[in-house]
């Protein structure tokens, strides 16, 4: 398998990251209801961009060339590769996109409800990790590693990295809950706060002994 697919997965993993920047920057500058018609904003494909509609249509515009790219990714899976589990990887990354799309939507259309938000955010996180894992899976690196050999009596690697996996999920929805619950000028849940710093030592414990083992 050539470089081209591994190389087209890092450009769309790069401009995921990119995405979550400009959708942070939405929530930062309370610009998320900038416009109130989706996905059109004010009526237009191409509004001024002036205001908080700079932030929210920006935003769209680069969510669009992210699907678009995902699109493109999946084909090129399709056709390039021969494992079947990165293929359907690929069709799940598609869905990721056009789910994030989606309720990327209900927020405007709902004006802005908690759940949905946290929804939007945490949806977000997971998609930027799975074009993150298309492009570590299609790497040289990876088709080319050896299997770790795990010694007998030990717990399996396996175990503690979906450990990690299932504490970091949850971190990113507390993150993405407390992000959501109150403008700059009011004051955050306490409780929330809380669980969130929690939950930051919890992942730095178990990715930690994940990656030590």
């Amino acid at each position: 398998m050539g470089r081209g697919l591994n190389r087209f997965a890092i450009l769309l993993a790069c401009a995921t990251f990119f995405l979550i920047i400009a959708g942070a920057l939405v929530t930062s500058n309370d610009a998320g209801l900038a416009t109130s018609d989706w996905p059109l904003s004010n009526g237009q494909v191409f509004p001024k961009m002036v205001g908080n509609l700079f932030w929210e249509h920006g935003h769209r515009m680069v969510a669009t060339t992210v699907g678009l790219l995902t699109i493109a990714l999946m084909v090129y899976v399709l056709i390039k590769e021969k494992r079947g589990w990165v293929r359907k990887l690929s069709v799940v990354a598609l869905l990721g996109v056009i789910a994030q799309g989606l309720l990327g939507g209900l927020t405007v259309k709902l004006m802005l409800p908690l759940a949905v938000s946290t929804a939007h955010a945490t949806l977000a996180q997971l998609f930027f990790c799975t074009t993150v894992s298309l492009a570590v899976f299609t790497s040289r690196s990876w088709i080319e590693a050896t299997p770790i050999a795990e010694e007998k009596g030990t717990l399996p690697l396996r175990y503690l990295c979906t450990a990690a996996l299932v504490t970091i999920l949850l971190q990113l929805v507390l993150g993405a809950t407390l992000r959501h619950s109150a403008t700059w000028d009011k004051h955050l849940p306490t409780e929330l706060i809380l669980a969130h710093i929690g939950g930051a030592f919890a992942v730095t414990l178990t990715l930690g002994g994940a990656a030590i083992t």
